[in-house]
């Protein structure tokens, strides 16, 4: 608050704020646990069917380095994995390609360096 106070801003302003909170960035490491439980609440959806996505390390890293963004922190993150990750897995469904107990595992193509889908027996 002596920091903002030192900065020129009218006092009714100055009288509006309480508190200030300030966050520590977040780092790689907390993006991938948050990947987890992004993709924890996506299972405990796909659960009625008995349908579990998995993802592969390089799958994981590829979330992290395209979902992170400092500034604003996991937001990106989440739509990232709405966009790529759940419509990967709708995709499947929808066309009938997963079976109960069936596990779609994401993993990053060779070719295209994209996530891709593929289902797997358990």
């Amino acid at each position: 608050m002596d920091k903002i106070r030192r900065i020129h801003f009218r006092p009714e302003f100055l009288n509006r704020l309480d508190e200030m909170i300030l966050f520590k960035l977040l780092t790689r490491q907390d993006i991938r646990q948050i990947v987890y439980l992004i993709v924890d609440q996506v299972n405990e959806r796909l659960g009625d069917r008995e349908i579990v996505i998995e993802h592969t390390p390089e799958a994981e890293a590829l979330i992290v380095e395209e979902g992170y963004d400092p500034i604003y922190g996991a937001r990106p993150l989440k739509r990232y994995v709405q966009r790529n990750v759940e419509t990967l897995a709708a995709r499947l469904i929808l066309e009938d390609k997963v079976e109960a107990k069936d596990i779609i595992r994401i993993h990053v193509d060779e070719n295209s360096h994209q996530l891709k889908a593929t289902a797997v027996k358990r």
